[in-house]
């Protein structure tokens, strides 16, 4: 498919070329926000976000409800199409109860910072009790700590160290992951998303 030029309208006798910022927006810069079948987003952080091509072949094999559209278009040689910026599952995924135990989501737990010191920069991860001790790589057993806090610490446990948790390591659930990364809205945000989403961040009047 092909992406349609500008509109252009006539204004007090002139010609103008009008843009909406849709209008000159790459298709390649119009995924699609995904919601649920109970119009919540499957992810908050990362956004759950499908590239235009993965949401047209969806709406087309029925799996998804279109909520909202964008003012891009595309075409082929016998139709033209309004891309979709918003689309709802129509069969509901259930999220497990807890998280896959990766580096990002226990950097999300701990809120991207160091469980030591908390700072934000250089960030590794720590076995609170060292495998050298029997420590295991599980959610109970590792911190998010900075490359400092991590290299003071070394081959000890906190209390051998004389350092202090800021808070118990423990195994999220998927629903705590997600009031996280609530927090870290992403830079840009389409309009047609703003009622489906719901961020901690302070309104403006």
């Amino acid at each position: 498919m092909q992406s349609l030029p500008a509109r252009e309208v006539r204004k007090k006798g002139k010609e103008t070329t009008m843009h909406h910022p849709d209008l000159i927006r790459h298709p390649d810069s119009c995924p699609a926000l995904v919601l649920n079948a109970d119009f919540t987003p499957l992810s908050y952080y990362p956004l759950s976000l499908w590239p235009w091509q993965t949401a047209v072949k969806a709406m087309f094999l029925d799996r998804v409800d279109v909520v909202a559209h964008y003012e891009r278009e595309v075409r082929s040689p016998s139709a033209r199409l309004q891309l979709p910026s918003v689309i709802a599952l129509k069969q509901y995924v259930r999220p497990s109860a807890h998280p896959a135990f990766t580096r990002f989501n226990l950097f999300l737990r701990d809120r991207f910072i160091c469980q030591y010191c908390g700072s934000p920069k250089d960030l590794t991860f720590d076995h609170i009790v060292p495998r050298a001790q029997g420590g295991r790589t599980t959610w109970e057993n590792v911190a998010t700590a900075c490359s400092p806090c991590n290299l003071r610490k070394g081959g000890r446990t906190p209390r051998e160290a004389g350092m202090r948790l800021m808070h118990t390591a423990h195994c999220p659930t998927t629903w705590e992951l997600q009031e996280h990364g609530r927090s870290y809205p992403p830079n840009y945000l389409h309009e047609t998303w703003r009622d489906w989403l719901y961020w901690d961040i302070e309104l403006t009047p």
